[in-house]
């Protein structure tokens, strides 16, 4: 199979295996009206099977929906068919307006204007609570 390369764009490597629709739905990358490429099972030496999603124009990117659906990918911001910048990404400290908070009794369920933040409680797993309630997301 062949995909040609991205000359001015982004490319979102080393993604979990069978993370990149929930990336791309995230990131509303349907509403774009560019090519965009979904790689899935690529081989990979480190991490044996991984997605890749290659968009073929420069665009805003949530590095924190990133982070909480696959810890460790690469963005690779491409300008005339070179890497001019690359992006490690983590788990990010908080998620501002990523998650709702599905306690019925958090304020955020009855208060509309108030913004849905999780706070990272447990690096090794993963794990973010509601700065609110202290439910887990």
């Amino acid at each position: 199979m062949r995909v040609d390369s991205v000359k001015n764009g982004i490319v979102i490597d080393h993604i979990a295996c069978g993370k990149a629709m929930q990336i791309y739905n995230m990131l509303s990358l349907d509403k774009l009206d560019c090519t965009v490429a979904i790689l899935k099972n690529v081989p990979s030496g480190k991490m044996g099977k991984k997605d890749i999603i290659k968009i073929d124009r420069d665009i805003e990117i949530n590095f924190d929906v990133l982070g909480f659906i696959s810890p460790n990918i690469t963005v690779d911001i491409v300008k005339n068919g070179k890497v001019s910048e690359k992006k490690h990404i983590a788990l990010p400290e908080k998620l501002i307006d990523i998650l709702k908070c599905r306690n019925p009794r958090c304020i955020t369920s009855t208060e509309q204007d108030i913004k849905h933040i999780f706070k990272l409680a447990d690096r090794e797993k993963g794990i973010y609570r509601c700065i609110y309630c202290d439910s887990e997301a």
